[in-house]
């Protein structure tokens, strides 16, 4: 695959699905610019159909290459023409949230960065990734997961969230190490911006094309209701389908008081705080890595 391929790795909780439906939109465009655009479209965005299968924390070293085959097949298999750039969005490049439960910051990322990177058989040729704050993150991935499965009290995982093994330092060390992209570009996502000022972040040669912003919000919230009544449901051993829940989601949409569903206390929150400052302050040294913040003003 020794062609211009860009790649929006995420993180989680930072947009991504309102990305992909900017990319949705804009495919045409992007197109005529000799540009195939891949996505898994998990929320509904159309013509999303990547499914990329990457190694977990059991997987052995040993199993490394054989996933890299098999992404090779697939990443193949979305090409309209094998001269044509690519550019490839899917936030679960590191790993899924889950594991922060435990205390653990995306496991098994390096052997899917591995895998992912011999499937390419080249560097890409920028990178993109949007980190949060960690309070922030978990928060939102601990309500993006009580949607459609049962959860522990939010008060019984804040030890782990605050003795976290590692973070984003470490992992884009991982991603610029494994993968070697010519540029690795880091966004805060207080300072990401809309959807189509990152798309121009992640391909530059789109500045001066013309691109549409999607109209529509993607991957709302849902209220501390909606979560409280899930888990009520959950809790009793009831499995809901995806239609099932989402209308639950929409049920209590305009219920939108603050019910203690879920909240970092004010000494916690500071303490990821000020980490989540440490890192981002690290992160603007490491070699290979590109922080991009607002222009300070004159």
């Amino acid at each position: 695959m020794r062609k211009p391929v860009y790649i929006h790795a995420g993180a989680h909780r930072t947009g991504t699905s309102s990305f992909q439906l900017c990319l949705s939109e804009n495919r045409p465009v992007l197109h005529r610019q000799g540009l195939d655009v891949v996505y898994p479209g998990r929320d509904g965005v159309p013509g999303g159909n990547l499914r990329l299968s990457l190694p977990r924390p059991r997987h052995g070293e040993k199993r490394v290459p054989e996933f890299a085959a098999g992404l090779r097949r697939v990443l193949q298999a979305q090409l309209s023409d094998r001269a044509r750039g690519l550019i490839l969005s899917e936030e679960n490049i590191p790993g899924p949230m889950r594991h922060f439960y435990d205390g653990r910051f995306f496991p098994a990322a390096g052997k899917r960065f591995r895998s992912l990177g011999a499937a390419l058989g080249a560097p890409p040729t920028r990178m993109i990734y949007v980190v949060r704050s960690y309070a922030d993150l978990y928060l939102s991935a601990y309500r993006k997961r009580a949607e459609d499965n049962p959860v522990p009290d939010f008060t019984d995982l804040v030890p782990h969230f605050l003795a976290m093994d590692r973070g984003w330092p470490d992992l884009l060390a991982e991603m610029r190490d494994e993968l070697r992209p010519s540029q690795l570009i880091v966004l805060a996502y207080e300072h990401r911006g809309d959807s189509r000022s990152l798309l121009r972040h992640l391909v530059p040669d789109l500045e001066n094309v013309a691109l549409s912003e999607p109209g529509t919000a993607m991957n709302l919230s849902a209220t501390d209701a909606a979560l409280i009544a899930l888990q009520a449901r959950y809790r009793t051993g009831q499995t809901l389908s995806r239609p099932a829940w989402q209308a639950v989601l929409k049920q209590y949409a305009p219920d939108t008081a603050q019910r203690g569903f879920a909240a970092f206390n004010t000494q916690d929150r500071a303490a990821l705080h000020a980490r989540y400052q440490q890192d981002l302050a690290r992160l603007a040294e490491m070699p290979g890595i590109s922080l991009m913040l607002p222009a300070r003003p004159v």
